[in-house]
């Protein structure tokens, strides 16, 4: 084995035969250590509390880089081999459906001391971790070259046989776009966009001052659209809501430009109004509305689409958290649809954690972890809308299968174009992007929870429920309309608070 100091001859670990370089965007990587750099250009963001594979591809005497991809760390260790075999097992099949199957693979893990805990401490609490990662490739036929934990501004390497070639300490990183790699990638174009944290951080609810008011928002405007849209209103409730949110999103369209996200997004929440954006919440736990306000996907419309989308995740605050799933998934329609498939996974798995039942997120990302196209979906949307202006119709629902098991039989003639495409594009069976049919159960009666006080007085019944009531809509299928209850008063669940978004994103991107 060779040493795993810095050397300019690219390095040997003896688990594979000969020496190859890594090439990537015409720059070789020959060491450990440019291994380690070389990870934040490959995913595009700075891993953090993260598992990556990074697969390679023997091509023209060189091992180039194909699919590559990241998952949290689960925090339980006891979960760390499920998750391995999960992760290994779903990259290399992603990579198999584009034609890319790995030759070799290199693992990392990513974890930043905690308090009192040393970088040192992290990569050998992470060791099984690592291990778990190299037998579950191995067992995919796919050998893993070489095994680095990054922590603390350092990296060390498991498959150093400890000859004294790296330092106990580990090996310093390279400091933030310092290096060859950092200069090349920038030249190429190449953007790393901070860490999952900072894509998080701008779809995460409030936690300012003004939460409280918002809450507040959504409790009266409820006691509003609730009723209305239990006693057959919806059509007029989802053409009102549609109307604002056009309102807000040309409200953003004509602010001023200001550099930073953190700004931007400081300068939207300032743009609407308590009340403005309850409306549109609320108004869109109706799926015919959602599947609506989905056709802002593309042109001029996509981008104040996606910030209306995102404020309107952060005004899910307190125990409106589950209502969150809505916009939040139409945030990652939005991003798959204009190219940015990082921000699309991370916001669609962070729709299945306000609302793990949200299978218009679930199939989203589904689709979007296997590399599916969205011009698919994208094509059956503007149909839908075009049928639409031509009929004069006032609504209509673009619903993808698999939504409910009835209302796959019911819906069929809208949706099936869109996954029947998808399937021919893509090679794969409908059955892999349905959800299983789930036996319909007994309605039952919610628990009554105790009751609160707004500030205005009036009583708040929050209601715990084991399972969900929706009302039937066409044919007798159940829709993910929310409110689910035919009560006058604000019917809200709270979530416990290991109720989070999911610990990490599965991601999947394919070489360059």
């Amino acid at each position: 084995m060779t040493n795993h100091s810095e050397t300019p001859e690219p390095f040997d670990n003896g688990a594979f035969d000969g020496p190859a370089p890594y090439d990537t965007h015409g720059l070789t990587l020959k060491t450990p250590a440019e291994l380690a750099d070389a990870v934040p250009y490959l995913l595009g963001y700075r891993p953090e509390d993260s598992m990556v594979l990074v697969s390679l591809r023997e091509r023209d005497g060189h091992s180039r880089f194909g699919a590559r991809g990241g998952l949290g760390i689960p925090k339980n260790p006891g979960h760390w081999k499920e998750a391995a075999r999960t992760f290994a097992e779903g990259l290399v099949k992603g990579a198999e459906r584009r034609g890319m199957r790995p030759e070799q693979m290199v693992a990392y893990v990513c974890q930043e001391p905690g308090p009192g805990e040393t970088g040192r401490d992290v990569m050998e609490r992470l060791r099984p971790l690592a291990q778990h990662l190299r037998v579950e490739c191995g067992l995919l036929d796919i050998p893993v070259i070489e095994a680095l934990c990054v922590s603390g501004g350092r990296f060390w390497s498991y498959c150093c046989r400890g000859n004294g070639c790296c330092p106990e300490d580990g090996a310093p990183m390279a400091l933030p776009g310092t290096s060859v790699l950092a200069a090349a990638a920038t030249y190429a174009g190449l953007q790393v966009r901070g860490t999952l944290r900072d894509f998080r951080a701008r779809m995460l609810p409030w936690e300012t001052g003004d939460v409280r008011e918002q809450e507040e928002a959504l409790d009266e405007m409820a006691k509003e659209i609730v009723p209305r849209i239990l006693d057959g209103e919806s059509t007029q409730v989802a053409e009102e809501t549609l109307a604002l949110a056009d309102r807000l999103m040309r409200r953003l369209a004509a602010a001023p430009p200001i550099a930073g996200p953190i700004l931007c997004d400081r300068r939207d929440d300032a743009l609407i109004g308590k009340d403005e954006a309850a409306r549109v919440i609320l108004g869109l736990q109706d799926r015919t509305t959602r599947d609506r306000a989905a056709e802002w996907m593309e042109g001029d419309d996509a981008v104040p689409a996606l910030r209306l989308w995102r404020a309107l995740a952060r005004r899910c605050v307190r125990s409106y958290g589950e209502y969150a799933a809505a916009p939040l998934a139409l945030v990652g329609w939005v991003a798959w649809s204009t190219g940015d498939e990082l921000e699309a996974r991370e916001a669609l798995a962070m729709a299945l954690g306000a609302d793990p039942d949200y299978l218009f997120a679930a199939l989203l990302h589904q689709a979007c972890n296997q590399g599916l196209d969205p011009e698919s979906i994208r094509r059956c949307l503007r149909s839908e809308r075009e049928e639409r202006r031509g009929e004069g119709a006032e609504a209509a629902s673009v619903t993808l299968p698999g939504e409910t098991a009835e209302a796959s039989r019911t819906l069929a003639a809208e949706a099936g174009e869109t996954f029947q495409a998808l399937r021919s594009e893509a090679g794969e069976t409908l059955q892999d992007l349905q959800a299983e049919p789930r036996t319909p159960s007994a309605e039952r009666t919610p628990q009554q929870a105790p009751r609160r006080r707004t500030r205005s007085g009036e009583q708040v019944t929050v209601v715990r429920r084991s399972s969900r009531t929706r009302p039937a809509t066409r044919g007798g299928a159940k829709d993910e309309t929310r409110p689910r209850t035919r009560s006058t008063r604000v019917v809200r669940q709270r979530r416990s608070p290991e109720d989070g978004t999911l610990p990490g994103t599965d991601e999947t991107t394919e070489a360059e």
